[in-house]
């Protein structure tokens, strides 16, 4: 874990209950890993590696090759995310989530091949079964070298073995080492809340890659600080992107998360994006609910158990909540980097003083 602040350490405040880690561990059963590749430029080699990857495992990496129930959206499309045709035709995938940067989206893939195979060998061996790995991507070209495709299978498989419970690094590490949020330093972040409906416990997650944003837009708990904060601007309009994965231990079905997913576009627009036109804004909602056998030896027919659409609105607000925190989290805990195009440069992560000092002068202002 990393010992960088949160928002909530700097007196942030935000809506909702967080779980004990207020991260998307929180799940019972869900694991993540990073790998984070920064090196320095190699005279005729790369300008530099500012990148990485990062692991979601749904269930964990132990037990029965299990699908988990899942919706996707699009926002914004300029962006990836392999085995979303898949999601929004069948409700389901196989596997971990994958984060990491435009070019290495490939590389993970065929990594995430590899290691399920040897994961359930007996499986893939016995049955025609194939892999369709999910496999999410935002552009960290600024601050690393992008065309050089600096992650490797090793990385990949680095981040599943890593996969843990617990605490999560957040800001400069894994899929989100070299990206850029709202023209200041970016990167992975992470939130959660509580929900009690039916009189049932749940746990709700989100893992963000956050890159995107412009300066003029950035509000942070309802304060358009962005507009203060204008030293060491980068770009002329929004570009880059964002992930967002949306996990539930609620008995949640497809048509359910799709609606759930949906809700992300509302979670990133409470820190002032619009969804540029240059963005990719992919956001994926699983539930751990229902543990189902692998579609090659599920019966004939399936019983699986669901909360009334009555109950969403508990969901909708909690992924909310917890993406805003997550994307803010993301910048929190970030450091400075320098870029390698333009060289040079360095993209400073959010000063943290004159944050909490300008959250407080002009929340003043409002009261008066």
């Amino acid at each position: 874990m990393t010992s960088r602040p949160r928002a909530r350490d700097l007196g942030l405040q935000f809506g909702g209950t967080p779980g004990a880690w207020n991260a998307i561990t929180d799940v019972p059963g869900l694991t993540v890993g990073f790998a984070t590749v920064i090196e320095e430029a190699r005279p005729g080699g790369h300008q530099g590696l500012c990148t990485g990857v990062t692991a979601i495992v749904p269930r964990g990496t132990s037990g029965a090759l299990t699908p988990v129930w899942a919706g996707v959206h699009s926002f914004n499309g300029n962006g990836e995310l392999t085995g979303s045709h898949h999601i929004a035709d069948l409700g389901w995938f196989l596997g971990p989530v994958m984060l990491t940067n435009s070019h290495s989206v490939g590389i993970v893939s065929h990594a995430v091949v590899g290691w399920m195979i040897d994961r359930h060998r007996e499986v893939f061996a016995r049955d025609h079964m194939w892999c369709l790995p999910v496999v999410a991507e935002t552009y960290d070209g600024v601050l690393s070298d992008i065309n050089a495709r600096g992650v490797t299978e090793a990385h990949a498989r680095a981040a599943l073995d890593a996969a843990a419970s617990g605490p999560l690094a957040e800001g400069n590490v894994g899929g989100g080492t070299g990206m850029i949020a709202y023209e200041f330093k970016g990167g992975t972040g992470t939130a959660s809340r509580r929900i009690e409906v039916a009189g049932q416990a749940y746990a709700l997650g989100v893992l963000v890659q956050a890159n995107h944003g412009n300066r003029d837009a950035l509000e942070i708990s309802g304060v358009p600080v962005g507009r203060e904060m204008r030293e060491d601007l980068l770009f002329e309009r929004e570009q880059g992107s964002i992930i967002v994965v949306v996990a539930t231990d609620a008995p949640l079905l497809p048509h359910q998360l799709n609606r759930l997913a949906r809700r992300g576009a509302i979670g990133i627009g409470r820190n002032g994006t619009c969804g540029g036109h240059s963005s990719g804004d992919i956001f994926l909602a699983f539930s751990t609910a229902n543990p189902q056998e692998n579609p090659w030896h599920a019966p004939d027919v399936m019983t699986l158990a669901t909360l009334k659409d009555t109950h969403l609105d508990a969901f909708y607000t909690a992924a909310v909540q917890a993406i805003e925190e997550a994307v803010v989290n993301a910048m929190i805990a970030a450091e400075d980097r320098i870029a390698v195009k333009p060289a040079g440069h360095r993209v400073r992560a959010i000063d943290h003083d004159r944050l909490r000092a300008l959250l407080h002068d002009m929340a003043g202002r409002e009261r008066r």
